[in-house]
Order: C-alpha cells, then structure tokens, then sequence
C-alpha cells in the first residue's frame, strides 16, 4: 500500500503579510535604534563625578617609591599611639575635554545616587589647561597640609606665625602681570592676610570691586590692585583672582603628610585631627571609623568643598559610621545622606572636636548641630 502519491501536489502554506503598522513600527524601532547606536559616540559637554578612594589619616599610604609609610608621621615631639580610623575622602571624575562620558555613560550615571553629572566647564575651565589645572590642584594640597598642621598645632597650643604668598600666576588671570610668584602678600584693602581663608574672605567681601594689595617683592613692600573675575571653585560660584598661594610658617615639630597622587584642599580638616590624634595620648576617635571632609584655614574655620555627597556615599561603602560636613555644604547634605552614616554639620576644628569627644565618650550625640537646609 502507498502511503504517498507521487504524483500529488503539496501547496505550501499561504505566507502571512505584515501588516502597514507593523512595518511602520519596525522601521521606527530599526531606526531608533541605529540613533541610539549613533548618540552613543557623540562628543558631550558633560564628566561624571564619583566617590573616589578612601585614606585614612591615622594608617598609611603609598611614597612615591611604592613603600607603605605613615601618613602622617611627626618628628621632634612626643607621639601616641591611634585606633580606629580618621577617614578622609576623595572624588574622582570620569572624563576630560579630550575623552568626554558618552550619552550611554551618562544616562547611567544620572539614575546612580552614588555619582553626579557636571558641566565639563564646571571642572574643566575651558581657559584652563590640564597641566594648569594639576599644578592649582597639587598647590592647593601643599597648602592644605600646611593650613592644617597650623591648626592642629595652634590647637595644641603652639606658636607657628605665618606669611601667605603667591605661589604661582594663572597665565590670563586676572592677577596675570600685577602679581608674580614669590611675592608675599601682607594686606588685602587694608586688612591683614595671614592665610588664603583670609584673602577669600576679603576678595569675596569685595562683591568684584577692585582689591588692592600691600605685597613684599623682594624686600620692597608695593602697593598693586587686582580686580577679581567670576569663577567656579570647589563647585562654588566666587570671585577669583588666578594665584595659587601657600603659605609658610615657622613650626616648631617637623609634621609631614605622606599622599600621592591626590589633590586639591578638601582634605585639610581630616588631616588637622590625624595630627592631633598623633600628638595626644588616647584615641580621639574612641577607636571608632569616622570620615569626614572640608578645608581649614590655620585659625580653624572649616570651609566647603565640591563632591560631598559622593564622599558621603565614598565613607558609607568604606565602613564609616559617622561623617563630618562643612557646614556650609549642607543644603547638598540634607536628603542625600545615604544609609545610616550619622553626618553632623562643623563650623570650625572645635565643632569636630566636639563630635569626636561625644563619639568617643559614648555621650548624646543627638544634641549635635546636624545639617538642615537654609
């Protein structure tokens, strides 16, 4: 019995059009995609900031021969022994003028709580070359070391002076061809300069008016005049006048900061307790994790910096328990503190060391000024 014939036919099965929606959609989707291909290797005008390494103050770092050594390590007085850690925290950015974010990058990065999306402009001053924008930041962590070890020592109860002068002139600044490297600055309208917090305070007090300058240029005071130009600083609108300063005193102990490859002056306030912890007997910290960040000037002030919510994210992932913010970053504190990282708001060193007596001795940390917008 057959069970074909051979000689039968077999239509095949009627094929089945699209119908004119369902092409349209396809070409569209086909389409969106090659855009979303295409945009993804556009040039942007944006970086991403994210948290960035972690250091802390009391432990140890790399020397610029890949040797572990103390990060701050103190010769001619008397030291103690540390636990537990002083944290301070850093920022990294993703991208420059030469290789921005792509779009894809950056969608990514909007949507991540732990990171920020900044003009690039913000970061990179498009009058500002990269080797330029080393040298300002490498300048400002010297003089951040310095400021801090002034307050630290100052706290202690030592005399350590000091002269606030230029370090280096921003080619096109606005200082550019008043002021020159080497001069040291004695007054600013009229008032006594003895650190770079000083001098901001008065060039920002000037709202952009012209600020004259007492200055010692080789043995011989001038007088000159600088008018300050608008710019970004730590992610802050202020007025600027294109130097980097430093400033020098006469301490009495040899304090030195071992941090490569880290700059900027955001540091300063983490470094001023190290050194106090080193320099006193106990445990500041009550052998507790506590990160913190902000500038400081030799008289104590605690100033803002840029980043401090990635920071705060940077101290959470790092184990801190509690955090230490400028008081004048708290309108970017207040509803970004991630986790349940404990963050109290400091004017001055002795707000910080306020925090830290309480954390260490187990008291009502809750009676703490806290961050709350303005």
């Amino acid at each position: 019995m057959a069970l074909f014939d051979e000689n039968s036919a077999i239509d095949p099965a009627p094929r089945h059009r699209m119908s004119r929606r369902t092409v349209v959609g396809v070409w569209a989707l086909v389409v969106a995609m090659v855009a979303l291909l295409a945009i993804t290797f556009l040039p942007t005008s944006y970086v991403i900031q994210q948290p960035g390494p972690v250091y802390n103050t009391l432990g140890t770092a790399e020397n610029a021969d890949g040797e572990e050594v103390p990060l701050i390590s103190v010769e001619g007085a008397e030291t103690f022994p540390t636990e537990g850690a002083l944290d301070l925290l850093t920022v990294q950015v993703q991208g420059n003028r030469e290789r921005t974010p792509s779009w894809f990058e950056l969608a990514l990065a909007w949507f991540d709580p732990t990171k920020a999306v900044l003009p690039i402009d913000a970061v990179f001053p498009e009058d500002q070359t990269t080797q330029q924008r080393n040298e300002q930041s490498a300048a400002m962590m010297t003089d951040s070391q310095h400021e801090a070890t002034a307050a630290a020592l100052t706290e202690l109860g030592y005399d350590v002076g000091g002269q606030l002068a230029v370090y280096s002139v921003i080619d096109g600044a606005a200082a550019d061809g008043v002021l020159e490297q080497g001069d040291i600055i004695l007054a600013a309208d009229g008032q006594e300069v003895a650190d770079a917090a000083s001098l901001r305070r008065v060039i920002n007090d000037g709202d952009g008016a012209p600020v004259e300058f007492v200055v010692d240029r080789g043995g011989q005071e001038q007088t000159v005049e600088v008018t300050p130009e608008e710019g970004t600083l730590d992610g802050e609108e202020t007025w600027l006048i294109g130097v980097n300063l430093t400033t020098d005193y006469e301490f009495p102990i040899d304090v030195t900061i071992q941090l490569n490859n880290v700059g900027g002056p955001s540091a300063g306030m983490m470094f001023a307790l190290g050194i106090i912890d080193t320099l006193t007997p106990g445990q500041l910290n009550g052998g507790e994790q506590v990160a913190g960040t902000g500038t400081i000037s030799a008289d104590g002030t605690v100033g803002p910096i840029g980043g401090v919510r990635q920071k705060m994210w940077g101290a959470l992932e790092a184990g801190a328990d509690w955090f230490l913010a400028p008081e004048r970053n708290c309108d970017e504190v207040v509803g970004h503190i991630p986790g349940d990282l404990r963050v109290f708001a400091v004017e001055d060193l002795g707000d910080a060391l306020d925090v830290l007596d309480a954390v260490r001795g187990d008291a009502d940390v809750d009676a703490l000024p806290t961050c709350t917008a303005r």
